[in-house]
């Protein structure tokens, strides 16, 4: 992936920043909808285990996605810090749940690097850049590829099933 043709080097990102265990990670905030407390799940069949069930949000029926079980990340108990972040990938609202949202913040494009070719806990495939800010690193995902075209699709089918 070459990070010049995603970025613009005088550019500034503005990023939401969460955690998940120890790890901080960010999403571009256009991508972002809004950011809820967790609340009760309803659990659907036939999905992939990690989804962890439906929110209904002012009427919307929408999939929220454990981003721990998606990374392969020991599971963990909600906690009053616990939310749920409602992104648009692709045309479809869907909620990540993390353990905590951090901060928004504006990070300069040319402190962002591609990802390192082995990358501890998360696969690189969802990981759009590495960026530095006063000492931390901030794990950039790619919405886009959280979910795969087939994942998508089915995800798609059980919530018309739902709605």
């Amino acid at each position: 992936m070459d990070l010049k043709k995603d970025f613009d080097s005088k550019e500034v990102l503005q990023l939401v920043t969460f955690r998940l265990g120890n790890e901080e990670f960010s999403l571009d905030i256009l991508k972002v909808q809004e950011i809820i407390r967790h609340m009760d799940l309803t659990r659907v069949p036939k999905t992939p285990d990690f989804v962890d069930g439906v929110i209904n949000l002012r009427g919307r029926v929408i999939p929220v996605l454990d981003l721990r079980k998606r990374f392969g990340l020991p599971r963990d108990e909600n906690t009053n810090e616990t939310r749920i972040i409602v992104v648009d990938v692709d045309n479809r609202t869907v909620g990540l749940k993390v353990d905590a949202v951090s901060e928004v913040l504006r990070l300069p494009a040319d402190t962002v690097e591609p990802p390192p070719a082995i990358i501890t806990g998360v696969e690189s495939e969802y990981i759009k850049g590495v960026g530095k800010l006063d000492g931390r690193l901030l794990i950039l995902l790619d919405v886009a590829k959280i979910l795969s075209c087939t994942e998508r699709d089915a995800l798609g089918n059980v919530m018309n099933a739902v709605a």
